[in-house]
């Protein structure tokens, strides 16, 4: 039997309204689904990627690419592994910009470290 509105004994403040959307304008699904974009693309083939990576409906990924829903924090995280825009985006909604510049400046280190290595190959075989 379950019991009367008077019976509760915690009442929830009807007056008090969550936000939608935090301050800031913060929007998870908006922002996840421009970086599947920018890392995939738009097409159905996109789609069919992220449904193999996620191994998730294909209905909810054409979701997360329209920005109706965003992915679960499961899924977030495969998703985070697989894809380099995701990555920041999650970064950049935590707030955490250092990282990402962290991430750019070690990539950027790793080309200069490739092409100078290039130099030097290209040098010693016309020595």
């Amino acid at each position: 039997m379950s019991r009367s509105q008077k019976d509760r004994k915690l009442r929830s403040n009807p007056e008090k309204l969550f936000p939608e959307r935090p301050a800031e304008g913060f929007d998870f699904t908006e922002a996840i689904a421009q970086a599947l974009r920018r890392e995939f693309g738009s097409s159905p083939a996109a789609v069919k990627t992220v449904v193999r990576l996620t191994r998730t409906n294909p209905r909810a990924v054409r979701n997360w690419f329209a920005a109706n829903n965003g992915p679960n924090g499961e899924n977030l995280v495969v998703l985070a592994r697989h894809s380099e825009e995701v990555l920041e985006t999650v970064l950049q909604l935590a707030g955490r910009q250092d990282l990402v510049t962290a991430r750019k400046l070690a990539g950027a280190r790793e080309k200069l470290r490739e092409m100078l290595e290039m130099i030097d190959d290209l040098q010693s075989g016309q020595g």
